[in-house]
């Protein structure tokens, strides 16, 4: 290939056109401003909500679609619109998905193994690793410290005698994945001189992990760890991966935190085992349904941190999907194989 036509189907800040180009200049980009919602803040690739397309506006933003072989981003990040356009062009090629768990979008759209076979489908994974690593590593530090006592005792003007307080020196911590954002936890621990278990379906080694187990053999580790830190994509393999088996074999008095996805954890048995301190505290940005629900139990237990799915977020977000994309963008047009390409049977 000499050029590749890519459509910006997201919201993008201003001047990020430019900088796409600069990195890879054999890039034809169809782009329209008019025709995308206006960002709230960095890495807003949904837009604002309160946006819409007059009947003029959609007809342009349609055919910016139709006339691509590459879309930067998921149309509307809307899975039946990812299906239409894939329907609508038959030049469409390759699409990356703004997210790192952007397969589960892919696989809403239903589209045909055809189809899926056809087109490349990349996730931005990684780029987020830095923010969920720190906030991993705030909520281990928060459980470890006690933070619901502390801010608890200080809404009270209580000033009570002192406790042992934890140490990360002397705790185990359970990595689940050790992908992009699980080895970056791996590093930011190894200061700390904390125990790791990972777990990995290969069961392949990485620098700083102690022990490497299978996902399937969670429940027989629980009882070792102080710690557990879900950074799993959603797919059907992952779901409910953390369940009442798993938490009832847990060490009393564990720290959760999960900066993957929701659907990991069974959030009806991780209430349970906050109620009876089987867990004594979790730090969540992430949750089986999204927002969550008024009504959700997590939102009044002093022994959680609920974090809106914003660990992620970061100035830097848009600038650094952009390089990941242009690395693509080259390796598509030199004929080498892409990055972060999305298995579409397990959809990450």
């Amino acid at each position: 290939m000499d050029r590749i036509r890519v459509a910006i189907a997201a919201p993008v800040p201003s001047g990020l056109t430019d900088f796409l180009l600069e990195l890879e200049p054999r890039i034809d980009l169809r782009y329209d401003p008019e025709v995308l919602p206006p960002m709230r803040h960095p890495a807003d690739f949904s837009g604002d909500p309160s946006y819409s397309r007059t009947p003029e506006q959609s007809r342009r933003y349609e055919e910016l679609l139709v006339d691509a072989e590459a879309l930067y981003g998921i149309p509307d990040v809307d899975p039946t619109a990812l299906r239409h356009v894939v329907e609508a062009n038959p030049d469409l090629r390759w699409v990356h998905t703004m997210a790192a768990g952007g397969g589960a979008t892919v696989q809403a759209a239903n589209l045909t193994s055809e189809q899926l076979n056809k087109i490349i489908f990349t996730s931005s994974a990684g780029v987020h690793a830095g923010p969920l690593a720190e906030f991993a590593i705030f909520g281990m530090l928060a459980g470890a410290k006690d933070l619901p006592r502390l801010s608890a005792q200080q809404a009270a003007r209580e000033w009570s005698g002192r406790w042992m307080m934890g140490q990360l020196q002397e705790q185990t911590v359970l990595v689940i994945g050790l992908g992009g954002i699980g080895r970056r936890i791996v590093e930011l621990l190894g200061p700390f001189g904390t125990t790791i278990i990972g777990t990995s379906r290969r069961r392949s080694s990485v620098p700083g992990v102690d022990e490497v187990i299978h996902p399937d053999d969670l429940d027989s580790v629980a009882s070792r760890v102080d710690a557990v830190i879900s950074t799993l994509p959603g797919t059907d393999a992952t779901t409910g991966l953390l369940d009442r088996s798993f938490f009832t074999s847990l060490k009393a008095g564990a720290t959760v935190v999960n900066v993957g996805r929701g659907t990991v954890i069974d959030e009806a048995a991780l209430i349970d085992a906050l109620s009876d301190g089987r867990v004594r505290f979790a730090a969540l940005d992430v949750f089986a349904t999204e927002p969550l629900p008024a009504d959700s139990p997590l939102w009044s237990m002093p022994n959680v941190l609920v974090s809106p799915h914003t660990a992620a977020l970061s100035v830097h977000e848009d600038r650094r999907i952009a390089e990941l994309f242009c690395d693509n963008a080259t390796r598509l047009l030199d004929g080498q194989p892409l990055r972060n390409v999305i298995n579409t049977e397990e959809f990450y």
